[in-house]
């Protein structure tokens, strides 16, 4: 629970009493442990040894020798893993704390200073040539339990540099990109929106885009597009600079178009994604469009506004739900699928693991970070008690279970791609969902309750592809010269009419709003990922529903604890899916549209 820079325990300052704030200690005690100095020096002294004893060594070595350096690899980098969780994780409770935000780049700096000693080590394991890492393979049963991140590691070799080049990256990457996500997390910290001549943060303003009156919602909009807007030529210098940035690297590294390197992180082919964005947008009129059609009429409305897209349906109470009620559901669901998975979702509620507060500088939205093997997973809610924040709780409880049992891979192969990362967080708010879908038998409750999660995936799928689409666009045009604001603007504008429909209209003051989302920033293609793993788990969820697969439980916990050890069509063949097949997403899509089939006669 953070208090102050040079605290990581306590009750965090500011917030309400009644909602959990985290207690980083198990990583540090604070920015001044002893312990956090004592890691540094000491990888900073392997580190310095590990490059003098084994660079140029690596191909003539054993394979039970190169295991060794391997563990001893992991070993360096999961020390300083744990540093930059504890730094991220303190600056993501406080990034006002002009102390917080020194501290975590002061450990950037020292991190890649120490961990520049060990880029050598996965250039030259590309450098041994297949056949002969092949002979150590078979050779040494200690080495083949790396072969998952071998393979991994050799995806990137037609993309690697020179080991001079590599190495200067990696030591400027504290001045380049870092730096603009820096820039970018401090002024969105530091930002504040009026609303009605209220104050509010970044996050408190977002929020009243969901209230039940109207001119609130309308006020809200007002202010984001106010407070984004005067500051949008910096937004703009940010996103203009990370998007060249990435031009440069994606040219050097013979990337053949802006998300290609996105989904060879992910694992997942060119094509696949196509399939999946190809798909979505085909359905626009039979999703999107024809769900936000019906909810006009629900509002009494000939046209939406864009602040209307998140507005309470007539006669929900749009009460506030309880935390310790939001935990009893989200548990409650978890059980009824797996006792094994409530009891490891458990010690995030007995244990300072989650920080759901509300308080200034706290970085907006929600995440897990699954810190280090050896610690345990942390998560960030903002919860304002929204029906939706129960959902995102059961979504980042659903990544916190996942990390934890991934965790037994170890810190090189614990680590999930994307696309398969948002699988167990969305099967978590299927199952909280569906609990309280299946206890509900009042018609009209059940509505409401239907129409909230056909909103949810809308804004899963539908939103996270128009952000995907939004930022081909912006990357492909950026190629041929800076982008004004105002274009940046119009192609916004473009994508979400494309989206949601002719039933929205859009004032000119929304071109501002792609400001405010930080993947753009921190994660460029990191957003499909939500739409995969949405369709994926309305796919999984299916054939759990339906019967059709002995053990389904079994074979869903031996998925996640794989984490990256096997790639997605390895991971979802004991299901007897596969998302390489064209109907795949067709079949996930086909959920949601069955939904808004549900809505269409109940209305």
């Amino acid at each position: 629970m953070l208090r102050s820079p040079l605290d990581a325990s306590g009750p965090a300052a500011g917030g309400d009493a009644s909602l959990p704030s985290w207690d980083l200690s198990d990583l540090y005690k604070g920015p001044e442990d002893a312990a956090l100095s004592a890691d540094l020096a000491r990888t900073e002294e392997q580190a310095r040894a590990f490059q003098e004893r084994l660079s140029g060594k690596l191909a003539g070595l054993s394979g039970d020798a190169l295991a060794a350096a391997l563990r001893e690899y992991e070993a360096i980098e999961e020390v300083l893993g744990r540093v930059m969780s504890f730094a991220q994780l303190l600056f993501a409770g406080d990034a006002q704390n002009a102390e917080n935000g020194r501290f975590y780049q002061t450990m950037q700096e020292r991190v890649t200073g120490i961990s520049s000693h060990l880029v050598f080590f996965t250039l030259e394991l590309n450098h041994i040539a297949e056949a002969t890492l092949e002979e150590k393979l078979k050779a040494s049963p200690a080495l083949a339990r790396f072969r998952p991140w071998l393979r991994d590691l050799r995806v990137w070799l037609p993309h690697q540099l020179s080991d001079e080049m590599e190495r200067l990256l990696h030591e400027k990457e504290v001045t380049g990109r870092a730096a603009w996500n820096r820039l970018f997390d401090e002024t969105m910290a530091n930002m504040t929106v009026t609303v009605s001549g209220e104050e509010l943060s970044v996050s408190a303003a977002l929020n009243k885009l969901s209230d039940s009156d109207r001119d609130v919602r309308a006020a809200a909009a007002k202010g984001v597009s106010e407070a984004f807007g005067s500051r949008i030529r910096l937004f703009s210098l940010i996103t203009n600079t990370l998007v060249k940035d990435k031009e440069v690297m994606d040219k050097w590294r013979n990337h053949p178009r802006p998300g290609s390197s996105r989904n060879r992180a992910n694992m997942v082919e060119d094509e696949v994604v196509d399939a999946l964005v190809t798909a979505v947008r085909e359905s626009f009129p039979r999703l999107s469009h024809r769900y936000y059609s019906m909810k006009a009429k629900w509002l009494g409305l000939e046209k939406l506004m864009h602040w209307d897209r998140n507005a309470p349906l007539p006669r929900d109470a749009d009460s506030t739900i309880p935390w310790p009620q939001a935990v009893q559901q989200v548990r409650a669901a978890y059980a009824g699928f797996s006792p094994e998975m409530e009891k490891l979702a458990a010690p995030f509620f007995d244990k300072p693991w989650i920080d759901a507060a509300l308080r200034p500088g706290k970085s907006g939205g929600a995440f897990a970070h699954p810190t280090v093997p050896s610690a345990h997973p942390y998560l960030l809610l903002n919860y304002h008690g929204k029906a939706r924040d129960v959902m995102t709780l059961a979504h980042e409880l659903g990544h916190g279970v996942h990390q934890r049992l991934a965790a037994e891979q170890g810190y090189l192969m614990s680590s999930t791609p994307l696309t398969l990362a948002e699988t167990a967080s969305v099967f978590g708010e299927m199952l909280t969902f569906r609990a309280l879908l299946d206890a509900e038998t009042d018609p009209a409750k059940r509505r409401l309750l239907l129409a909230g999660k056909v909103e949810d995936m809308l804004n899963t799928v539908v939103r996270q592809i128009a952000f995907y689409r939004f930022e081909t666009l912006v990357h492909d045009e950026r190629r041929h010269g800076e982008l004004s604001a105002e274009r940046i603007g119009e192609i916004w504008m473009q994508v979400q009419t494309e989206s949601l429909g002719p039933i929205f209209d859009f004032t000119p003051d929304y071109a501002c709003y792609w400001a405010y989302i930080p993947h753009f920033v921190h994660s460029p293609f990191y957003v499909y990922a939500y739409a995969f793993g949405d369709c994926l788990v309305n796919a999984l969820y299916g054939v759990y529903r339906d019967g059709s697969v002995p053990d389904f439980e079994g074979k869903y916990m031996a998925m996640l604890k794989a984490g990256g050890t096997l790639r997605h069509k390895e991971l979802l063949a004991p299901f007897g899916l596969d998302a390489s097949r064209p109907d795949f997403w067709k079949r996930g899509l086909d959920v949601i549209s069955g939904f808004i089939d549900e809505l269409e006669q109940t209305s």
